[in-house]
């Protein structure tokens, strides 16, 4: 029995199923994110004066709206990995798509804290 060729079997697709789950949700959480700030009273409290709507609550939504296109580029990028052959995920991409999930906690914590 030789171990140089491995049968991945099923892995590669069900860790493909997996991070497009995970960027659905964050999907889901943006839009929260962004229902709260389209629904909330204008305020005085602009970060930019001039730029209406650039608030906090206006923050948080350009957040996350930054931290799902860095998920949704890490989902691209690990997707295509997969589908070339099995070779384990970079140091780098699991740092980049933990921060931006970390971010989007954060930013979700602080819209609902903003927002209430």
């Amino acid at each position: 029995m030789s171990f140089d060729t491995r049968d991945p079997g099923l892995q590669p697709e069900r860790t493909i199923l997996a991070w497009r789950r995970t960027l659905i949700s964050l999907v889901v959480v943006d839009l929260f994110i962004w229902r709260s700030w389209f629904t909330s009273e204008p305020t005085t409290n602009q970060l930019v004066p001039g730029l209406p709507g650039l608030d906090y609550q206006g923050v948080c939504a350009l957040m996350a709206a930054v931290a799902t296109v860095v998920v949704a580029c890490v989902v691209w990028v690990r997707s295509r990995q997969l589908h070339r052959g099995n070779e384990a995920a970079s140091a780098k991409l699991v740092l980049v798509s933990t921060l931006a999930v970390m971010g989007l906690g954060g930013t979700a914590i602080a819209a609902i804290a903003l927002g209430g």
